[in-house]
């Protein structure tokens, strides 16, 4: 889904509010899984840190410099790492990590031109605009809030 810059930024501040506000889950809530045989909430939002902290440190860096990507991690490896320290650490350390990594994410790209949201940088055989890229990784917090939600609503 294509956004612009300012939907991005407007995304990225309210993950920040809607995160902050999982303080007042119980810790049954904080631990309910988000369907049967999944991770809880605490694991949801607990490996949203570590792929914020990957855009700031593997792939930020050098998007505005004529090289390639490096390599990305390895994705099951990254997400059951991160999602065993979650289910080892209490509700207020997850959230306060998620709340430093994703600050500093949305601090960085507000630094971001105009011109450098638009410009195109290639990921594997895909070439595809900053802007796209964060659509991107929106649409997987906004998957992973929608779960959350669901089973809060319940």
């Amino acid at each position: 889904m294509l956004r612009d810059k300012k939907s991005i930024i407007k995304h990225y501040e309210q993950s920040l509010i809607w995160v902050k506000e999982l303080r007042n889950l119980s810790e049954d809530q904080w631990r309910m899984p988000i369907e049967s045989g999944k991770w809880s909430v605490s694991e949801v939002i607990g490996h949203l840190t570590p792929w914020d902290t990957f855009v700031l440190e593997h792939r930020i860096p050098y998007l505005f410099i004529n090289t390639s990507l490096p390599k990305g991690p390895d994705i099951a490896l990254m997400n059951t790492k991160a999602a065993e320290k979650s289910r080892e650490q209490h509700l207020e350390k997850t959230i306060i990590e998620f709340v430093l990594a994703r600050r500093q994410l949305l601090q960085t790209i507000q630094q971001f031109t105009d011109e450098q949201w638009q410009q195109s940088f290639s990921i594997g055989q895909s070439n595809i605009t900053i802007e796209d890229y964060f659509g991107g990784l929106i649409d997987h917090d906004l998957h992973h809030f929608s779960q959350i939600q669901n089973v809060l609503d319940v």
